[in-house]
């Protein structure tokens, strides 16, 4: 199990504070007047306004603001199915994150149920009291299918952020990566450890990037074609990547290799494999908190570029650059969906915070908590969207 740094003070703080988000009116009540007007009688006349006008809701309730944040409990960080209780400390930070970055109201739901079928339901009978669906820590491959069904037959944006925000975040990392190290993206040999739904995301966004030479492994081995064990996400990217049909271990296709891409698990690659490595090789060893590879050990071995998905080394690939400012930018325009020239416009915003003098094998992208991103974010998804991109015709 992970533990965290200083966990006493974590528990000292959520116990004081009872939790980390509360609701608060944008209205004083004062007078019976005030009341007449936030609730009876003067609440009926809003009610029948949405009746007769529906797309009204989101200009006379929160609704247009506001995003579910919802889980199963069953893969939350690196600890597991912990359940949805367990989770709820997860999904009320991420709240706290939306409206902190994008000014956006969020409500955590924390689902007591794990059949796919079951969870679609019930996130689609939500669906009405939110303008946006944020899908979190919910396991693979059961994730993929729930989010497309969600996509196909809600007309709010869904985004699962474990598999968009992190694959949106190392693209934009990458982008700055290959400037560094004069790459192109066309020549570009990446390995990516770790085939879940991390993995299966950052294989699809780089291939809608023009990528072409990717190869997956999962703990079972080499991610290819044909293999028996592979799921269903799996099989079906082992259709456009590995066209090699290599087979084995992360071993057998590490040599040569110009990017290593890790959202696995700890110490899954040794220096050895580095040194095997492309010179001026880029790694990206984002297993939390212990990394596939730490830094220093991977600088040692010849790497040029490393990124990690802890705060106290440089180049942190943080999802928190990504969801405020894709969510603020897709109601913004408007959109119905979040699609991927959304991802591509995000990602390219991100990277293009770090100018040309300020690139460094130490700053690829811009640190978490920079309040930049958010917009710079929400206005490239935002201009996207209204190109046409993720707004359907009947909107």
């Amino acid at each position: 199990m992970v533990v965290m740094q200083n966990p006493s003070k974590a528990v000292e703080l959520h116990e004081r504070l009872k939790g980390k988000i509360s609701i608060e009116s944008k209205i004083d009540i004062q007078t019976e007047q005030d009341l007449s007007l936030v609730y009876t009688p003067g609440v009926a006349d809003v009610c029948l306004e949405i009746a007769d006008h529906p797309e009204r809701v989101n200009t006379l309730t929160s609704r247009g603001e506001m995003i579910a944040v919802v889980t199963d409990g069953t893969a939350v960080l690196g600890l597991g199915d912990i359940g949805p209780k367990a989770a709820m400390p997860v999904m009320e930070g991420k709240c706290i994150l939306f409206k902190k970055f994008a000014d956006l109201n969020a409500f955590p739901i924390c689902l007591d149920e794990k059949d796919p079928e079951a969870l679609i339901h019930i996130i689609k009978a939500l669906a009405p009291s939110f303008a946006g669906i944020n899908l979190e820590d919910i396991s693979a491959p059961r994730c993929f299918e729930i989010e497309r069904r969600l996509k196909e037959e809600l007309d709010i944006p869904v985004f699962h952020d474990d598999q968009h925000g992190t694959a949106i975040v190392v693209l934009a990392a990458l982008y700055n990566a290959l400037r560094l190290t004069s790459r192109t993206i066309k020549n570009t040999k990446i390995v990516i450890n770790g085939a879940g739904a991390a993995g299966i995301s950052i294989a699809r966004l780089l291939l809608e990037a023009g990528f072409q030479h990717i190869t997956l492994v999962s703990l079972e081995g080499v991610v290819c074609k044909g293999l028996p064990w592979l799921n269903e996400a799996q099989k079906d990217i082992a259709a456009y990547t590995n066209r090699s049909l290599k087979q084995g271990t992360l071993d057998d296709v590490i040599n040569g290799t110009d990017v290593f891409i890790g959202v696995s698990g700890p110490n899954a690659l040794r220096p050895l494999q580095v040194k095997r490595m492309a010179p001026r090789a880029i790694v990206f060893g984002l297993a939390n908190p212990v990394p596939e590879i730490y830094p220093g050990d991977a600088k040692k071995a010849g790497a040029e570029v490393v990124a990690t998905g802890r705060s106290d080394f440089p180049n942190q690939v943080n999802n928190l650059l990504a969801f405020p400012g894709i969510f603020r930018g897709a109601l913004q325009a408007k959109a119905n969906d979040i699609t991927v020239p959304m991802k591509l416009a995000a990602a390219r915003a991100i990277a293009n915070l770090i100018t040309e003098d300020e690139l460094h094998p130490d700053y690829i992208i811009p640190g978490s908590l920079n309040k930049q991103v958010a917009f710079a974010v929400a206005d490239a998804v935002e201009q996207t969207a209204k190109k046409g991109d993720g707004i359907h015709a009947d909107s």
